[in-house]
């Protein structure tokens, strides 16, 4: 078994993987316990295994392990150590976002990285950015009130 080095929330983790095309995904949630990210499509289309890599969202079911070594990856366990990643999770609850939570790590992950890049976005610059993200719970106006609310308490 190939070992990947990834760094991931800040720390630098060595894991053994069966195969460099895994998704980045199985490995955080199987070798590392990150379970946030979430197994929604397999496909890059839903939104819900979201994470960082090196400060840009990507889908990390659609990104091979190996391709993200040496990387900076931030998971939404690893927001709360960012001002940015604290305003959003607190906008989240104050503006009663989830329902059943299952893409609720991706959606915030999705605003952080909006937020970083467009520190006061538009309504529609906000309904653009997150459609990438997927809600089978239909909470898309509360997404954009707290995106909206984070983007003020800065």
């Amino acid at each position: 078994m190939p070992n990947v080095t990834l760094i991931v929330n800040g720390d630098t983790r060595t894991v053994a993987v069966r195969d460099p095309d895994e998704p980045l995904l199985y490995v955080l949630r199987n070798a590392l316990k990150l379970t946030g990210a979430k197994f929604g499509c397999g496909l890059g289309q839903c939104g819900a295994c979201m994470v960082l890599r090196d400060g840009k969202r990507a889908f990390s079911c659609q990104v091979p392990v190996d391709q993200a070594a040496g990387q900076r990856i931030t998971t939404v366990e690893g927001l709360d150590g960012s001002r940015l990643g604290r305003r959003v999770k607190r906008a989240w609850l104050e503006a009663a976002v989830p329902q059943c939570g299952y893409c609720q790590s991706g959606q915030i992950v999705s605003a952080v990285d909006l937020l970083a890049a467009v520190p006061n976005p538009s309504r529609e610059q906000i309904r653009q950015h997150m459609a990438t993200n997927l809600c089978r719970c239909g909470t898309y106006e509360r997404i954009v009130r707290a995106v909206t609310q984070a983007s003020k308490t800065a």
